[in-house]
């Protein structure tokens, strides 16, 4: 399936490519997250009426996310878990841990923006975590954890 993409999508494209996707990711992902729409002339031509449109609100999320990115470079947060006595934890700290903690130092992060690679959190002490605010900007948090016995 041919669609027009209507933002930039990492290992896609970038704002108005026209790319051939598999079905259902058009169908399940693309489409109905506003990220592209089917490539008809009559899209197309739509799309390049709207055009400025798009890509001012593009740069404007972009703009956001960096001065996000600003305030929110180096920063800290700390999570108490309960953990036994060797320092592993008895759950884990998960992205949503993160971003709930982040929310309340008053950063508007989701948990959808918290990669972590290596997976859940499940000892106790610093680990460098990334928060993806953009397709173009990721910056560097140091988590905390800290273990409270049980």
């Amino acid at each position: 399936m041919q669609v027009i993409l209507l933002e930039k999508v990492i290992n896609l494209g970038q704002l108005g490519d026209v790319v051939r996707v598999k079905e259902g990711y058009a169908r399940n992902f693309l489409i109905p997250k506003g990220k592209a729409r089917r490539a008809t002339d009559n899209a197309i031509k739509e799309f390049e009426a709207r055009r400025g449109d798009l890509e001012k609100a593009q740069s404007d999320r972009l703009t956001a996310a960096q001065t996000l990115n600003d305030k929110l470079a180096g920063s800290k947060v700390r999570i108490p878990a309960k953990a036994g006595v060797d320092g592993r934890l008895f759950g884990s700290v998960t992205n949503f841990d993160i971003a709930e903690a982040l929310s309340k130092q008053g950063f508007e992060v989701n948990k959808g923006q918290v990669r972590m690679p290596q997976g859940p959190l499940k000892t106790v002490g610093e680990h460098q975590v990334s928060v993806a605010l953009h397709t173009d900007v990721v910056t560097d948090i140091t988590v905390t954890v800290v273990g409270e016995q049980a």
